[in-house]
């Protein structure tokens, strides 16, 4: 009883420091004026703070989930049937894209092996784009794939763009022609159906369910899929949720981003600057070659260049999602075209990984 009371309060010990440098790594990067400062400060100080302190921090996963559970509430909000529609009339310019650039990364991949030295199989499985938890739990059911790099390239890739893309999103290049007034958004969104407490209560109830039904059913990142889908599935129905204030969404990129900051860990790896200098030139190839295909689809739909971008951009759904809040872009086609390639590389990319490895096998064989 002692020592599991001891062993608690050290965890306890470690989580406040931990959320102490989170906190102080959000107030940093808010007197910068960074964008998404509440997720990107926690999660550079986080990553410093782990390499470099001597204290083993500590992030629950639960509070990550909380935070994507917030997040999927404010994504199923933008779900209207207006919205569902012009996803509906999107989707063959959603397959084209998805595997366009999944083949735009595969080719990164290859190019990439070949100047490094490291086995294509690896290299191609840590590139696939906004399939990280997926991809890792391929890499460990095939044979002859690093899953330390796997993870590490899958990683790298993710922070790389959530770093560079709100910088990109909030530059020259991708500023929105018109920007709709903060005020006049919340307003629009706030039209509950009934007394606020209880539409509240309600919304709470059903996200939470529908998280844990998505998790039940193994859905991809169930925590922010649940909640996204019974939103969308109530609103569609005419219940109106209110929106959440930026203060709440503050708090949901603090929980989130305290989380990713932990999550690499380059002391394990081997040939560090190799595999270092691999990440970071395959994610900048993949950021270059969404910019490019955003601009296609800026040119055929002519939406904003902003909504294009987050559209595409091989991160994260939820990151993207909070940066298509912050710019007032269209977050139900920027959540549409990520939900479509999550399931997409969820379902049909491991078994042609399968086919393609296998063939791949074979002639290696018959060569020898």
């Amino acid at each position: 009883m002692v020592n599991f009371s001891k062993k608690q309060d050290i965890k306890m010990l470690r989580f406040s420091i931990t959320v102490l440098t989170a906190f102080t790594g959000g107030l940093v990067f808010t007197a910068l004026h960074t964008p998404i400062p509440w997720l990107l400060g926690p999660m550079a100080a986080v990553l410093i703070g782990a390499r470099f302190g001597k204290i083993h921090y500590y992030w629950p996963t639960y509070i990550r989930d909380t935070g994507l559970i917030i997040v999927g509430y404010s994504i199923g909000l933008s779900f209207t049937k207006e919205a569902l529609m012009q996803i509906t009339a999107k989707l063959p310019s959603m397959l084209i894209m998805t595997v366009l650039l999944v083949c735009f990364c595969a080719g990164i991949a290859w190019v990439v092996s070949k100047l490094t030295g490291v086995d294509y199989p690896t290299v191609l499985t840590g590139s696939i784009p906004g399939g990280l938890s997926q991809m890792i739990i391929f890499a460990e059911e095939m044979k002859g794939i690093d899953i330390t790099t796997v993870t590490f390239l899958q990683v790298a890739r993710l922070m790389m763009i959530i770093f560079f893309v709100p910088f990109l999103i909030f530059g020259p290049l991708f500023k929105n022609t018109a920007i709709e007034p903060t005020s006049d958004l919340v307003v629009k969104t706030i039209q509950t159906s009934g007394p606020l407490f209880s539409t509240i209560v309600l919304f709470a109830v059903i996200c939470v369910l529908c998280a844990f039904l998505a998790k039940k059913f193994k859905f991809p990142t169930p925590y922010l899929l649940g909640p996204i889908l019974g939103t969308a599935i109530a609103s569609i129905s005419g219940f109106h949720g209110p929106a959440l204030t930026s203060p709440i969404l503050d708090v949901s990129q603090f929980m989130i981003g305290g989380y990713i900051g932990l999550l690499l860990k380059p002391e394990k790896l081997e040939h560090k600057a190799k595999i270092i200098t691999l990440a970071l030139l395959s994610g900048l190839l993949m950021i270059i070659g969404s910019v490019g295909l955003g601009l296609v689809l800026v040119h055929y739909y002519h939406i904003t260049p902003s909504t294009s971008l987050l559209s595409l951009a091989p991160g994260g759904m939820d990151q993207m999602a909070i940066l298509a809040h912050e710019v007032h872009a269209d977050l139900s086609m920027v959540t549409g075209y990520q939900l479509f390639r999550l399931f997409f590389i969820y379902f049909a990319v491991p078994p042609l990984l399968r086919l393609f490895f296998k063939v791949g096998n074979r002639k290696t064989r018959k060569a020898a």
